[in-house]
């Protein structure tokens, strides 16, 4: 692809990773994976164990630094910038196990991801989330005061909080009581429907069957199909990849 027409691509599309690419000694973790998402739209990334999806997640939000491959975000390339600078251009993430402040409070926790941002309409939004993610009864309790499932809970309201463009989830369902993934989800609906981009890693099927507008999926750092919930669990490649079906 042409540089005019990836910057056009870019221009239309909240994130566009073209050829992104990373080894650890002479595995190919990601091998060229090129993926846009569009304005408001909900993509999965699903795959087997290994198939490369958290080290792609690494690599767009500059955890990882590239073998190969170009990152843009809302028509701006932040290829190599280091991970706060990519961060600041409107991206945000949760990771498979939260990464909070364990000794402050909640609400301190996520006034703490808006100190960039608007603070001076921080502790209002702060109350929002709480309300959205129904944690306010645990408002002045300590982040490692939190049950596993209320921390995931939080950890997504600190990303609210930053009020990004493109939002990355890493199983942000995974082990957590059916109330808390209702929760999640009804959440993630509302903060989409506001503008908000989404990339979900899911495990969980059901989810991803429910809130996702398309599906990737990986395998060996590849993507090898993408498309709706029926054309992925009908195809024959990831029944073979993912399902473990053979023909």
């Amino acid at each position: 692809m042409s540089d005019a027409a990836m910057t056009r691509d870019a221009d239309k599309t909240p994130l566009v990773l073209e050829g992104l690419a990373k080894s650890f000694g002479g595995v190919k973790a990601v091998d060229d994976v090129n993926l846009s998402v569009a304005s408001r739209e909900i993509v999965g990334v699903i795959g087997p164990n290994g198939s490369g999806k958290s080290t792609l997640f690494n690599l767009a939000t500059g955890t990882l630094p590239l073998d190969a491959g170009r990152v843009w975000l809302g028509g701006i390339e932040v290829t190599g910038q280091p991970a706060w600078r990519i961060a600041r251009a409107g991206i945000a993430r949760t990771f498979q196990i939260p990464s909070l402040f364990d000794n402050i409070s909640v609400r301190d926790n996520l006034l703490a991801a808006a100190v960039e941002g608007d603070w001076k309409g921080a502790p209002q939004r702060a109350t929002d989330v709480m309300e959205m993610l129904e944690i306010g009864h645990v408002r002045d309790n300590l982040a490692s005061e939190l049950s596993g499932g209320q921390q995931k809970l939080l950890e997504f309201g600190r990303v609210c909080m930053r009020d990004p463009a493109v939002v990355l989830l890493d199983e942000v369902t995974a082990g957590v009581h059916l109330n808390i993934r209702r929760i999640i989800l009804n959440a993630i609906r509302k903060v989409r429907d506001s503008g908000v981009t989404f990339l979900v890693i899911e495990h969980d099927m059901e989810m991803v069957r429910e809130i996702c507008d398309r599906i990737v999926v990986m395998d060996a750092g590849r993507v090898v199909v993408e498309g709706s919930f029926d054309e992925i669990t009908n195809n024959v490649e990831v029944q073979q990849a993912y399902l473990g079906r053979r023909r």
